[in-house]
């Protein structure tokens, strides 16, 4: 044993000296990256499409005010926002893009006013007319649309006789919709209170459209890159997509090549250490007890997410009920879209919390004075925070909330941070109790460790991200300009969710599995060190490919699809460290074999979710035809499911098996929860998501953006045979769910109700006197 522990310092001393540069590596990639991606925020910013203080007509009648415009897009956000449509492909997938929809109606409707005077003009009309005279009549609405009338020094867009007379049968034909709603779409009856709404939300949409049609200052495309395709506006993808598109893929295979080259070069020959059948001890403090009530509060939550996931592409197929209930006078579409989203972010990141605190103390070797006692506060104020955003955000979408109570206490209107403001707070609130909880547990570790680099360190630098960058979110408002609004949005998704999160939950299990031996402690430092400089010097200007369409500048596009193309093997590192470990020790496996089938899982869907589906979105070429489209939820299932939720049960049962009972541990039921929740998952995405997806691809390509979100391509026989052909895989992946929430009720029952046995005979004695005074 001595000797072990001689050649355990002996590796960590060594891993510290080839080691230095990596922590100082990490340290200017932060710099450089994060510099990049403010100074980019501030370009966005002082490049924003305008928002107009008056739009007149050539007459000088005033058509929309910027008053209107900023009222409309308060309230359209406060009725649920981008659970109802989308806007510039930023939001749900069943009613229209508002933007792309009311574009292409605004310019059938002007060219009817060029043609013959008549605004009332349709596809089919434009159709009919000889190919000349229709390419004839399609440049002069793209000259009527191209031109920027925009005025810097008055802030006032002038629009032409054509434009002006089309925009008010657009506003004509949109009070008849907002007003009386859409089965097809599942836009509610009364969606909207009154006429102004009305008038001011369709004003927001026409703004939008606006600036996806009028060409930028100085530029040949307009503020959105001339998103959405639609060739009546001439709107084509710019050449230069295709450019950065191809150096994109060149950066990625190149990418990949250099990193696992060094990785691989990097590799050391040190004596693999025995790993032993499971830990000699496990007794679980009183607050490692509580942690198991997370959990348990996390899978209810996630089968409740899956019920509301049903509900909401059943919507697709039915639009005002469920199975022939009225569904919708209860829980419309935006409630159930909502509700499914936000559930997927709190049980996952309930899961991460809950392991950051079992954790804290088993790291740390110290049990703090009252810490099941915090942590059993935190619990409250996060199911507070839970139940509370969620009644919220119902009552917004139903109009019990006005405009001014919405954006406080209900919906805030943007995907993914949907609660109200006052629950936003009281999250970052909670987030921060978490984090010193944390820290008074792990505070004896940092103090043995006499390096501010070491992995103790870094499980305390990554813990800090958690409610920093989740506290981005309050950057914005409800009347700030869409373009800020959506770069704040990406920071907080996209490096919350899949930067930060994913660093804290990588070094956690490195630092786990280093423990039990089955990572080296060389390997385990400089692997966490190798994937977050990868994760942070990809991800962190990553961030800008969601931002290609948002009324951004062009080199957006350039930046974000080359950075983003690097974000396709972080994870993979320590899954390869496993799997080279594993082959070493079966033993081990079988003890942990179901944490670490999860782990591997997380690896896999790294690979497919983030790394293969995720070219739908990074790409600007692919994206172009893309964005907005059922192509989306196929890198979004597969990915925030996939990678984070695999991960959050990974974590899970890593916790579990440390301290539950083997009279509680059931392996025939996680073997079953495992292969049905990922074969569900798989079965969803091969059957209806990747069909539905690539048919609406095709539609707007060969259409327009404007097409492939109509209630044509929406009501096809094909879109519907899709939804219903992902039921067997929705179904199989709900029956994984159960059976894991089965799983988690059984253990938490074992755990306050059994006593711990060990693999010590001489110490199960004091294990018990433990369990009996806890």
């Amino acid at each position: 044993m001595a000797n072990t522990t001689l050649i355990n310092a002996d590796i960590a001393t060594a891993s510290r000296r080839r080691s230095l540069s990596l922590p100082a590596w990490l340290v200017l990639i932060c710099i450089i990256t994060f510099t990049a991606l403010l100074a980019a925020g501030a370009v966005i910013w002082k490049n924003a499409p305008p928002v107009p203080e008056f739009v007149r007509s050539s007459q000088q009648e005033i058509v929309l005010t910027k008053a209107e415009i900023q009222a409309g897009q308060e309230t359209y956000l406060a009725r649920g926002g981008q659970h109802i449509g989308s806007v510039w492909g930023h939001g749900s997938y069943l009613a229209p893009d508002w933007s792309a929809d009311i574009l292409h109606r605004w310019g059938l409707a002007t060219a009817g006013v060029l043609y013959d005077g008549d605004p009332d003009f349709s596809q089919a009309d434009l159709e009919a007319l000889p190919a000349p005279e229709r390419a004839s009549l399609e440049a002069k609405v793209s000259e009527n649309f191209k031109i920027n009338r925009y005025n810097p020094q008055t802030h006032e867009l002038i629009l032409t006789n054509a434009q002006t007379q089309g925009l008010k049968k657009v506003f004509a034909d949109y009070h008849q919709l907002l007003a009386n709603g859409s089965p097809i779409h599942s836009i509610p009856h009364g969606w909207f209170k009154d006429d102004s709404q009305i008038h001011n939300v369709t004003a927001f949409f026409a703004w939008t459209s606006w600036a996806a049609a009028a060409s930028r200052p100085n530029a040949s495309f307009s503020y959105t890159a001339n998103w959405p395709h639609d060739d009546l506006i001439g709107n084509q993808a710019p050449g230069q997509f295709i450019i950065w598109s191809i150096v994109s893929v060149i950066i990625l295979i190149a990418g990949t090549g250099v990193f696992l080259f060094i990785y691989l070069t990097q590799e050391q020959e040190d004596e693999v250490q025995p790993v032993p059948a499971r830990p000699a001890v496990r007794i679980p403090t009183p607050s490692q007890k509580v942690t198991s009530i997370f959990f348990g509060v996390a899978m209810a939550l996630f089968l409740v997410q899956i019920l509301m996931g049903m509900f909401t592409a059943h919507y697709a197929v039915e639009a005002e009920g469920f199975y022939g209930i009225p569904l919708n006078k209860f829980l419309p579409y935006a409630a159930s879209r909502t509700w499914h989203l936000q559930l997927a972010i709190f049980w996952i990141a309930t899961c991460w919390l809950a392991a950051g605190l079992y954790f804290a103390p088993r790291f740390g070797n110290h049990e703090p004075k009252y810490q099941a006692l915090g942590n059993t506060v935190l619990l409250i104020a996060l199911t507070v925070v839970v139940v509370g955003s969620m009644i919220g955000t119902w009552e917004a979408v139903t109009g019990v909330l006005d405009v001014k109570q919405s954006f406080m206490w209900g919906h805030q209107g943007y995907e993914y941070i949907e609660l109200g403001r006052i629950w936003q707070l009281l999250l970052i609130g909670a987030m921060s109790f978490w984090l010193w909880l944390m820290y008074r547990a792990f505070k004896p570790a940092l103090l043995r460790e006499k390096s501010p680099t070491g992995l103790s360190h870094f499980f305390l630098y990554s813990a800090i991200t958690i409610p920093l960058f989740y506290s981005v979110g309050l950057a914005y408002s409800n009347h700030t300009s869409l373009s800020i609004a959506e770069y704040w949005r990406w920071w907080v998704i996209h490096l919350w969710v899949e930067g930060f999160f994913e660093v804290f939950a990588t070094v956690v299990i490195a630092y786990l599995c280093s423990e039990l031996g089955f990572l080296k402690k060389s390997s385990a430092l400089r692997a966490t060190y190798l994937t977050t400089v990868l994760y942070l010097g990809s991800g962190v200007i990553g961030t800008l490919h969601h931002l290609y369409f948002s009324g951004t500048p062009s080199f957006i596009a350039a930046v974000g699809s080359v950075f983003s193309a690097l974000e396709v093997v972080p994870l993979t590192l320590i899954g390869f460290e496993v799997l080279k470990t594993l082959k070493l020790s079966q033993e081990a496996e079988g003890f942990y074999r179901w944490p670490l089938r999860f782990f591997i899982a997380t690896c896999f869907w790294n690979l497919v979710g983030a790394g293969v589906f995720g070219f739908l979105i990074n790409p600007p070429i692919v994206l172009y035809y893309s964005q907005g489209l059922n192509t989306t939820p196929i890198h979004a299932h597969s990915a925030l499911f996939g990678v984070y939720g695999c991960l959050a049960l990974a974590l899970m049962l890593f916790s579990f098996r440390e301290f539950v009972p083997d009279k509680a541990w059931n392996e025939k039921l996680l073997r079953f929860a495992f292969w049905t929740i990922n074969g569900g998952l798989a079965g969803m995405l091969v059957f209806g998501l990747i069909p539905n997806g690539f048919y609406q691809l095709a539609m707007s390509i060969n259409h327009g953006t404007w097409f492939a979100r109509s209630a044509e391509v929406i009501g096809s026989a094909w879109m519907r045979w899709t939804v219903w052909l992902r039921i067997p895989g929705d179904i199989l992946f709900a029956i994984g769910a159960i059976t894991m929430f089965m799983f988690t009720m059984r253990a938490i029952i074992a755990i306050f109700r059994f006593p711990v046995q060990t693999t010590r005979p001489e110490l199960n004695a004091a294990v018990s006197a433990s369990e009996t005074k806890s």
